[in-house]
C-alpha cells in the first residue's frame, strides 16, 4: 500500500512551461521539428568570466561546503552590484546566496507568513507564488494587471487591499514582469513605498529580468528609503549572464530577514556551492561589458517577434518594454475560432501540422487574468523566429484540423468568449 501524501503535495501544481517543454521534447525526439518558444532559458553561453571562474574555483578545489548565507566574496561583490547598479544600499550583511531567485519566494513566504495572512498577487503571476502562499496556509489575494495599463502594479490597489483585506500581510511584486514584458515605473514604486512604509506589512520583489529594460531602465523598490526594512528582493544569474544551469541568485533584505533567510538555505540546502558562488562573483566583476551586449541582442529578438505577431490579424501585443517575452492579446483569435488561449498554444505545438509546431503558452497558465494571451520566449536563434511566425498565420487557418484536435481535447473549448478590452 502506498502512504497518502499531505494535503499540500496533493494540491501542488508545476509550472506549466516545463510540462509543455516534457511535450515539446516528446515531439521532437519522435522526429517532428518544434520551435521552442515556452521557456524562459537563454540560448547564449554563460558569459566568460563566469565560465573561467568557475573552472578557476574547481581547480583550487573550491567544492567543500560553506557558510549557508554565501562566501564573504560572493555577499561583498553582490551587495556592490546592486548598490552601484540599481542604488540599493546594500551591504554584504544585507545577501543571501541561493540556487536562483525562485527558492526566495519560499523562504520569504515562511519569513513571513502565518496561516490566513493575505497576501496580493498581481495577476498575470509567476506560477510557483501561489503554491509558496498556500504552504503557509495564507490567502492569495489577486488584483489583475491591465494591457491597457501596460501590466503596471497600481498602489491604488494595494490601498485597497490594506483597507479591505481582514489580515493584509505581504505583497508580491515582480517588475521587469513575467509574463507581459511589464514594467513598474520608478514613480510606482515611489507610490508603492509611500503606501507600505512603516506598516507591518512585507514585499516581495522580484526582479531576475533587472537587465531586460527596453523602455528606460531598471528601478527597485529597495532602493526607496526604508524599503530594505520592509522588502525582500530577488535576484539570478540565469538571464543576464546565461547562467541558468549554474543555478545561482540572491537574496537582499535587512541583516534580520537576512539571517532569518540564510537559516532556512542551512536548514534545506546546506549552503549554495562555493565553486558556483565563485563563478558568479567573477560574472559581476568581470562581465558587465558582454552582459551589455548580449541584452542587446535579446531586444533584437523581442522586437522581431513583437512586430511579427503585431502583422498577424487578431494579435496584439505591446511594444517591447521588458524581459524576453511576448504577451500579445489573442482574444479575437480565440473567440472566433472557440478554443482557450491555451488550447491554441497546444494547437500550435501538437496538432495544425505534423511536421512542424511551435511551443508557446497561454495566458491562463499565469491566472485566470492571463486568459486570452499567449506568451512566447525568444530563447532561440532569429531565423528560428521567423519561422515561427510564418508557421502561425497558416496554422490558424486550419480550422479542420482544429475541429479535429478540440474533438481529442473537448476540455480546451471556449465556454464563453474572452473579453477583448482589458
Amino acid at each position: 500500500m502506498t502512504v497518502k501524501l499531505s494535503e499540500f503535495a496533493r494540491s501542488l501544481t508545476v509550472e506549466t512551461a516545463f510540462t509543455v517543454l516534457a511535450i515539446a521534447k516528446s515531439l521532437k525526439a519522435n522526429g517532428k521539428d518544434v520551435v521552442e518558444l515556452e521557456i524562459g532559458d537563454s540560448p547564449f553561453d554563460s558569459t566568460a568570466g563566469a565560465r573561467l571562474g568557475g573552472i578557476e574555483a574547481i581547480e583550487n578545489h573550491q567544492t567543500h561546503y560553506c557558510p549557508s548565507p554565501g562566501i564573504p566574496e560572493f555577499r561583498q561583490a553582490a551587495a556592490k552590484f546592486v548598490r552601484t547598479e540599481f542604488g540599493i544600499p546594500a551591504e554584504a550583511e544585507n545577501i543571501v546566496a541561493g540556487p536562483g531567485a525562485k527558492v526566495f519566494e519560499q523562504f520569504f513566504c515562511e519569513a513571513i507568513l502565518n496561516p490566513g495572512d493575505g497576501v496580493l498577487v498581481f495577476s498575470p503571476y509567476f506560477p510557483t507564488y501561489v503554491p509558496n502562499i498556500a504552504r503557509r496556509g495564507a490567502r492569495a489575494v489577486m488584483v489583475p494587471l491591465l494591457q491597457s495599463n501596460r501590466f503596471r502594479p497600481d498602489a491604488a490597489e494595494i490601498e485597497r487591499f490594506l483597507a479591505e483585506d481582514p489580515s493584509p500581510r505581504a505583497i508580491l511584486l515582480n517588475s521587469p514582469h513575467n509574463p507581459t514584458g511589464g514594467v513598474a515605473t520608478e514613480d510606482d514604486l515611489k507610490a508603492i513605498a509611500d503606501v507600505i512604509r512603516g506598516r507591518d506589512i512585507a514585499l516581495f520583489s522580484d526582479e531576475p529580468y533587472c537587465h531586460m529594460v527596453w523602455d528606460g531602465g531598471h528601478h527597485s523598490v529597495l532602493s526607496q528609503p526604508g524599503m530594505m526594512e520592509q522588502c525582500v528582493a530577488a535576484f539570478t544569474f540565469s538571464k543576464s549572464y546565461s547562467m541558468s544551469g549554474w543555478r545561482l541568485g540572491f537574496a537582499v533584505s535587512s541583516p534580520e530577514i537576512a539571517d532569518a533567510i540564510g537559516k532556512m538555505v542551512n536548514t534545506t540546502l546546506s549552503c549554495t556551492p562555493p565553486l558556483v558562488q565563485l563563478a558568479g562573483t567573477a560574472a559581476l566583476e568581470r562581465d558587465r561589458s558582454e552582459r551589455d551586449s548580449v541584452m542587446l541582442e535579446f531586444r533584437d529578438k523581442v522586437v522581431l517577434l513583437t512586430e511579427g505577431l503585431n502583422a498577424i490579424e487578431g494579435f496584439h501585443a505591446l511594444s517591447p518594454a521588458a524581459t524576453f517575452y511576448v504577451f500579445p492579446n489573442v482574444a479575437p483569435v480565440c473567440n472566433r475560432l472557440g478554443v482557450t488561449s491555451h488550447g491554441l498554444a497546444l494547437f500550435l505545438l501538437e496538432g495544425a501540422d505534423d511536421g512542424f509546431g511551435i511551443a508557446c503558452l497561454g495566458g491562463e497558465c499565469f491566472g485566470d487574468a492571463g486568459a486570452g494571451f499567449l506568451r512566447f520566449s525568444c530563447a532561440e536563434p532569429n531565423d528560428r523566429l521567423q519561422q515561427a511566425l510564418a508557421f502561425i498565420p497558416a496554422a490558424l487557418e486550419r480550422e479542420d484540423r482544429l475541429a479535429a484536435w478540440l474533438e481529442k481535447n473537448p476540455h480546451h473549448r471556449l465556454r464563453e468568449p474572452y473579453a477583448q478590452d482589458r
